[in-house]
């Protein structure tokens, strides 16, 4: 709820529990989502820029891969770590299940992107458009 936007007042009512009792949720959740994407970021050698976690999002550099990363939690596929790079897709094994991550993502963060076959460019539209929010 929050990820769309809802005031507490609003998730409070919802739930029927007190705007308190949401504050005090959402900052226990916040420590939690913080401290989970900066133990991913570490255990994967990722330095970090920049941290949103109302968002769930962390943007950095892969050490080892001199590249852009993003770890990001989704709602239905929980913790990713996505590395920028040029690859080829359509020979992939894993290819329907980056494209249904890629789209599962962007409908959870309320972000339109181009439908295309590559799941490459669509990664690559995807993260600029989480970039200009976190």
């Amino acid at each position: 709820m929050r990820r769309d936007g809802s005031p507490n007042i609003t998730i409070a009512n919802l739930l029927g529990i007190s705007r308190q009792a949401v504050s005090r949720a959402l900052l226990t959740v916040d420590k939690k989502i913080g401290a989970a994407l900066q133990d991913m970021a570490q255990a994967n050698q990722i330095s970090v820029e920049k941290v949103n976690v109302e968002r769930g999002v962390l943007i950095g550099r892969s050490i080892p891969f001199q590249t852009r990363a993003i770890i990001f939690v989704s709602m239905k596929h929980g913790m990713q770590v996505w590395y920028e790079h040029e690859g080829d897709c359509t020979n992939c094994s894993r290819y329907t299940d980056c494209i249904e991550l890629l789209w599962d993502y962007a409908g959870e963060l309320g972000i339109t992107i181009e439908k295309t076959e590559d799941p490459t460019k669509m990664a690559d539209e995807l993260f600029k458009k989480v970039l200009e929010i976190v």
